[in-house]
């Protein structure tokens, strides 16, 4: 009990110091990439891209800054909170896809059938099986972990406070965070649901790894210059210094 305490009360500080700006993003593109995710982007044999993958760099690139700044451990908070806003909207999502009333797309349709048609669709659409959703969060919490815990880890060896050192511990925690994220959801949804063989696993954990990775390269020197204005600034200070004095009395 002593324990769940203190670490209820990290979390409550952490959310105090952690820019809310960043913690909405954060929260936002995770529930929003799981959404489009059901729109596929494109599709061969060996490769699928879905419409996710515009989007879910976002969280990989905050999950970096929070870790630079506030530790692996707190990226980590952070991340689950995403998690749990994200099924908490799935639910909801379900829930009114169940209801008896009708989408805008519905009066566009030129006939009743149609209108019928588009209606379902749309409900099955923001419906998402509960396997996506299950997945989605089995697959976001342990990537989260590794990414978190890679970030920390490589930033202890190569981060010196510039830019090199935040690029190197952001594109190699991202790159083995984002294959984790993909691998297991290709794993737990693609595979045992939609009939994909683990060749195709495989190699949409890598290929989708790439373009994830490419983006957070494109946007890694604004996560480096959010990261350092939080350090010039004081950003979270509090936090740290609560953490520090836990491992002191540990």
């Amino acid at each position: 009990m002593k324990t769940i305490k203190r670490e209820w009360k990290e979390f409550k500080i952490l959310l105090n110091n952690v820019p809310t700006l960043v913690t909405t993003i954060f929260i936002l593109s995770v529930v929003c990439m799981n959404l489009v995710a059901s729109k596929e982007l494109y599709s061969s044999k060996f490769v699928c891209i879905n419409c996710g993958l515009a989007l879910s760099w976002i969280p990989f690139l905050c999950m970096d800054c929070i870790c630079k700044r506030f530790g692996a451990k707190a990226s980590t908070k952070i991340s689950l909170l995403a998690i749990l806003f994200n099924v908490v909207t799935a639910i909801a999502f379900k829930l009114l896809s169940m209801t008896p009333g009708r989408w805008a797309g519905y009066y566009s349709a030129p006939d009743e059938k149609t209108g019928d048609y588009i209606n379902a669709s749309l409900n099955g659409a923001f419906g998402m099986a509960w396997y996506v959703v299950l997945g989605s969060a089995v697959a976001m919490f342990l990537s989260a972990i590794v990414n978190s815990l890679a970030n920390e880890a490589v930033g202890r060896m190569a981060d010196k406070g510039d830019f090199k050192g935040f690029a190197i511990r952001s594109f190699l925690s991202t790159g083995i965070g984002q294959w984790v994220d993909n691998f297991v959801f290709s794993a737990l949804v693609s595979h045992m649901f939609f009939g994909w063989n683990w060749m195709q696993v495989f190699i949409c954990s890598i290929t989708s790894m790439l373009i994830e990775l490419a983006a957070e390269a494109i946007f890694s020197p604004l996560g480096y210059r959010i990261s350092k204005n939080w350090e010039n600034e004081g950003v979270g200070v509090e936090y740290i210094k609560l953490v520090d004095n836990t491992k002191k009395a540990a």
